[in-house]
């Protein structure tokens, strides 16, 4: 009764539980919420105790001193830290439902174990949730990118977020292929990081690593084998004091080279996997990129080199999976089939 009575005065919301950032979709109101999935918290007496969440907690990333630690509690796009989650989870919700338990639709990636899917569940559960629900990040974003999914068509989706890239092929309002590599930003981001450590001898945090990746990042080499540069700071390796350099987009492709091979991997398996039928419609219909990692320069054209289809980016790349997700949450009555509420 008391459930009841709570979910009349709250509104229902959809969660982009993401590795990067977390968006949070109102009901009604859009997404209300856009903000990093990082926790600072200092330990007292074997017991976490949390300092900041979202912006605040990400300008302390690398920069903490021994008694706090900064941390990101998703990994590859599911919860690597049980309590943090909660406790991140629980702090967002508070920050946009002021009264009320509201029904809450988390997407998942496709490719999440049930154990996985259950520590998401009982998280958002604990945090206050009157009844939680999980998606398909794949459907999530198809239609969120304003995919016709529901209809006897192939569409095919490529979300590239910050832990996972989920490759899936949609008909009929349900997954007809889907493939999840742990791939994405945070493995770019990697990929920076150890190129200038061994091209340069030089050591940059994970700050430094995605604002090359955001400023002059580059999917395919640039024709005049050069490109944008830009001035980077770091730790010599040698003589162990800063210093600065400068670094190119020609070298930035060098070192995403890896990854978005994989990428590029992911989607011909899929491609090859897919039915006859469904293929002949992505051919007319080409594939949607979608997630932060869909804006990455020149991806879309190292796609087409590979595949030889048409390769469109969201228009609202960034936040596809929230709309989308959010979305479930207005027309949960077509597709009910896909929203996984457990045993509740």
């Amino acid at each position: 009764m008391f459930s009841i009575i709570s979910g009349m005065f709250s509104s229902d919301m959809a969660i982009d539980l993401g590795t990067a950032n977390t968006l949070i979709y109102v009901k009604g109101k859009g997404i209300v919420l856009n903000e990093p999935s990082v926790v600072a918290y200092h330990v007292r007496d074997g017991r976490k105790k949390v300092l900041e969440v979202g912006e605040e907690a990400k300008l302390m990333l690398g920069r903490t001193p021994g008694s706090i630690e900064a941390i990101r509690p998703m990994r590859d796009g599911v919860i690597a830290d049980f309590d943090v989650a909660e406790a991140m989870i629980k702090h967002f919700i508070n920050k946009v439902n002021k009264r009320g338990k509201p029904k809450i639709i988390v997407c998942v990636p496709h490719g999440a174990t049930p154990v996985e899917k259950k520590a998401i569940r009982e998280s958002v559960l604990a945090a206050g949730a009157r009844k939680a629900g999980l998606i398909a990040e794949p459907i999530a974003a198809a239609i969120g990118a304003g995919l016709p999914i529901t209809e006897p068509t192939g569409s095919m989706v490529v979300d590239i977020g910050g832990g996972t890239t989920e490759v899936a092929v949609l008909s009929l309002g349900d997954i007809v292929y889907a493939r999840s590599v742990r791939v994405g930003g945070d493995r770019m981001d990697e990929a920076i990081i150890s190129y200038l450590r061994r091209q340069h001898n030089l050591l940059v945090g994970e700050a430094t690593a995605e604002r090359i990746k955001t400023s002059i990042g580059s999917a395919r080499m640039p024709e005049d084998g050069r490109g944008h540069a830009m001035e980077i700071r770091g730790r010599d390796l040698l003589t162990g004091v800063p210093k600065e350099t400068e670094v190119t987009q020609a070298q930035v492709a060098e070192a995403l080279a890896e990854p978005v091979q994989q990428i590029c991997e992911a989607v011909m398996t899929a491609l090859e996997a897919t039915p006859p039928d469904l293929a002949a419609d992505i051919v007319d219909r080409g594939v949607m990129l979608t997630g932060g990692g869909a804006l990455l320069g020149d991806l879309d054209l190292a796609l087409r080199e590979q595949t030889g289809l048409a390769i469109t980016v969201a228009d609202d790349a960034l936040n596809c999976v929230a709309l989308g997700t959010g979305k479930s949450l207005e027309f949960e009555r077509k597709i009910q089939h896909v929203i996984d509420y457990g045993n509740q």
